[in-house]
């Protein structure tokens, strides 16, 4: 029995220390040597206070509050409740042109933290490659669209990757912050798992978020837990109480794609901020954009839809063709001829 005990401590203390890697939260895994995880099919009357751990697949379930929810169910759900408190998340931007999608993203995330907590001050640490490319959120936005004072929004401007990721490894151990955001740009070398991994070490021991942005990067293996891949979505005709208003540009919208988790498969959702709730909306599919009434170029005609003829040019007036006697003289067609001087 004694050796039974030892054994079993050994491998408890071995999945405590995989969890650290991994961000499981491994205070979930404190259990004591001679408890038994609850089955899911127990009814809720027979579980124990002191053992309230779920084990599925060798994970264990966190509770409800180490999340951060979103609002929309179907990407909540997939993500077993929604984003890590506690942990290092990478939201990725493939291109150049969708930094302002994951600008965007990471404010309305910033303003879902300050909805539930203290009203702490974010740290926003980026380039100066990364800044001059990207640009700094607009001031009169952050209160109109998420709510966020300018002065709780804070930027550090480092000159070079190895300070920006300093500053982000101080500042994520650091309480009075409610979250970190390190924005980078493209793949460099030193953004690697040993760099991921000591910035998701220091996440979970302060209790904070850390959001790495990555603009126009390749998915490279970190060691955030949940890697989302961000780009802008059309958005809906605004609502009015008549019905949509035609040719209106209605709230900003997002598609999202869990590119790595390791708790959800990947999955793609369409998500609208509602600026007034500060909450996202999930659009459904069927929910789709409201056709623009405004007339665009037409097909070409080589398609099965021809264009149509072209109409009366009201900028200029109508030029009739030249007369077969209206021809220029031989020698006004040799000065065409003649080569153009440079001076």
């Amino acid at each position: 029995m004694a050796t039974s005990a030892v054994a079993r401590e050994t491998v408890f203390a071995l999945r405590r220390q995989i969890a650290k890697i991994e961000g499981t939260l491994p205070e979930r895994l404190e259990a004591s040597a001679g408890a038994a995880p609850i089955d899911a099919n127990v009814p809720s009357g027979d579980a124990t206070p002191q053992n309230l751990t779920i084990v599925r697949h060798g994970l264990a379930v966190a509770p409800p509050d180490a999340f951060l929810r979103t609002g929309a169910e179907g990407l909540d759900t997939a993500l077993s409740g929604g984003l890590p408190k506690a942990a290092l998340s990478e939201i990725h931007g493939t291109a150049t042109r969708d930094a302002g999608a994951v600008t965007g993203f990471a404010l309305a995330l910033v303003s879902l933290i300050l909805k539930q907590g203290p009203r702490l001050p974010v740290l926003w640490i980026g380039t100066a490659e990364i800044f001059r490319e990207a640009g700094f959120p607009y001031a009169g936005g952050l209160h109109a669209l998420f709510g966020i004072e300018p002065e709780q929004l804070l930027f550090s401007e480092a000159p070079r990757l190895l300070d920006a990721l300093w500053t982000a490894e101080e500042a994520a151990r650091m309480t009075a912050l409610a979250a970190v955001i390190l924005e980078i740009r493209g793949s460099p070398q030193r953004l690697d798992l040993t760099a991921t991994r000591r910035l998701h070490a220091r996440a979970q021991n302060a209790g904070r978020p850390v959001f790495l942005l990555r603009q126009a990067g390749e998915p490279e293996p970190t060691a955030a837990p949940v890697r989302l891949v961000l780009s802008a979505a059309p958005s809906a005709a605004r609502e009015t109480i008549a019905g949509p208003l035609a040719g209106s540009i209605g709230r900003p919208a997002f598609t999202v794609s869990i590119g790595k988790s390791r708790t959800a498969l990947p999955g793609q959702f369409t998500l609208e901020w509602n600026p007034h709730e500060h909450v996202f909306k999930e659009r459904r599919i069927g929910e789709e954009r409201a056709k623009n009434p405004v007339p665009v170029v037409s097909a070409s005609r080589r398609g099965k839809d021809p264009a149509a003829a072209s109409g009366a040019v009201l900028a200029f007036p109508a030029v009739e063709p030249p007369a077969l006697g209206d021809q220029p003289s031989p020698r006004e067609r040799a000065a065409h001829r003649r080569p153009r001087r440079a001076g």
